[in-house]
């Protein structure tokens, strides 16, 4: 399914042919993220994923990079994570050597110019307004803060409107250059490529240079915060989150945590869409979703509910989180959670874009790299004995964080009722 490659002083190549493919996905992993920023530094990842954008050694300008891309049909794009920052491209598989090119330029030369530096601390200045105003994004903060605490895993990513303002270039300029290095980088490729073509193309475009993996601060034990966060906000539709600390990412129940969360609220057939949503019309909507960093993680309930309904809503999820730590889950539903994620892996691997993610984030984030029919044989090895007893390791009182926006009269009396039954 892929074949590997670390060039000397060069990043690690990893690719995955996809025979017939059209198109052609290129990701490059830097191995640092908002966990490395350094006192003084807070801010720093995403601020800096933005100026690469701003241009580059051979295409200055904004415009110059965005028409090198989608002036051929692609698409590519960025996102800074607390451990890592991903640049993306997807281009016709006859411009794959325009797309390596690219993103060789954002990741090894970009300008960072001063002007560019000033410029843009108003634009990410009113990104961060605009989570902070989005009642939905504003609950994920809070509960972020209720699990993780104060610190790097806990803090919004992008840092707070202060810690933009007071970013200073030269600390800009020394992230970039002690983490964004040829050797600190992964490249992922995917489509109908040779492994040889796809490492000729990255060691041209990334060239060679030294670096190191950023460091960062151990996780403190979970949860690190305070157990109810509140946001009070005039909407007309409350925000909920709740959840528990769970897994690290390459822990040996990590395919276990998966079935466990696909059960609980991952899709339409989940438990908790089926009640809380179909049955008993509590919400518009309601998920669980996991979180992962190398030495911690979360499960969370997320849901968008009638601020008169809250009550109602949390009590249901809190019904269902109990279930799963009392009862096991029944053969049908195993094998129901089991084919859902399953199919899932399976359609997304016929995308190049998500083909090149799979091998790339494992590449770059975790212990190994796993081929499809070695995901699907884990899957397929989840026993209901396995998703009781990690449930109940989890799924305990003491545990339990919640975050919720909502309306001030809203959110009296939530703190008592934050209790499995």
């Amino acid at each position: 399914m892929f074949e590997r490659t670390t060039l000397p002083e060069g990043p690690r190549v990893i690719s995955a042919r996809l025979p017939g493919a059209r198109s052609v996905s290129v990701a490059a992993y830097v191995l640092a993220g908002s966990r490395s920023e350094a006192e003084g530094q807070v801010g720093v990842a995403h601020f800096l994923e933005h100026l690469t954008f701003k241009g580059t050694s051979r295409y200055p300008t904004t415009r110059a990079l965005s028409e090198a891309i989608e002036g051929v049909g692609g698409s590519f794009n960025a996102a800074t994570d607390r451990e890592s920052t991903v640049y993306w491209a997807r281009v016709p598989l006859r411009e794959a050597t325009r797309a390596m090119d690219v993103l060789g330029e954002l990741v090894c030369r970009p300008s960072l110019s001063a002007a560019e530096i000033d410029r843009e601390r108003d634009v990410i200045v009113e990104e961060i307004r605009g989570y902070l105003d989005d009642p939905a994004e504003y609950c994920q903060i809070l509960f972020q803060e209720a699990m993780f605490g104060s610190g790097p895993l806990g803090r919004e990513i992008c840092g707070a409107e202060a810690d933009v303002r007071e970013l200073r270039p030269e600390r800009i300029l020394e992230f970039w250059s002690a983490t964004y290095r040829p050797a600190n980088t992964v490249v992922s490729i995917a489509g109908d490529l040779s492994h040889a073509a796809a490492v000729d193309l990255a060691g041209a475009a990334f060239g060679r240079g030294n670096g190191h993996a950023a460091g960062y601060e151990a996780s403190p034990m979970l949860p690190a915060g305070e157990r109810v966060r509140l946001g009070r906000r005039d909407t007309t539709q409350a925000q909920l989150c709740v959840g528990v600390p769970a897994l690290p990412r390459d822990h040996p129940d990590a395919w276990t945590l998966a079935i466990l969360n696909t059960v609980l609220g991952d899709g339409m057939s989940s438990r908790l869409f089926l009640s809380v949503v179909d049955r008993d019309a509590l919400a518009y909507d309601v998920s669980s979703g996991i979180v992962e960093y190398a030495d911690a993680g979360a499960l969370v309930v997320s849901a968008g509910v009638d601020p008169e309904r809250i009550r109602r809503a949390l009590d249901a999820v809190l019904v269902e989180l109990g279930r799963l730590r009392d009862e096991p889950v029944p053969a049908h539903e195993l094998a129901k959670a089991k084919a859902y994620l399953a199919g899932g892996l399976e359609l997304r691997m016929e995308e190049t874009r998500h083909l090149a993610s799979w091998v790339g984030g494992q590449e770059a984030l975790h212990d190994r790299v796993l081929t499809l029919d070695e995901a699907l044989a884990a899957v397929e090895a989840v026993s209901a004995e396995d998703v009781h007893r990690l449930s109940a390791e989890l799924l305990r009182d003491d545990a339990l964080r919640l975050a919720a926006v909502a309306p001030a009269r809203h959110l009296r009396g939530l703190d008592r009722r934050l209790r499995l039954p």
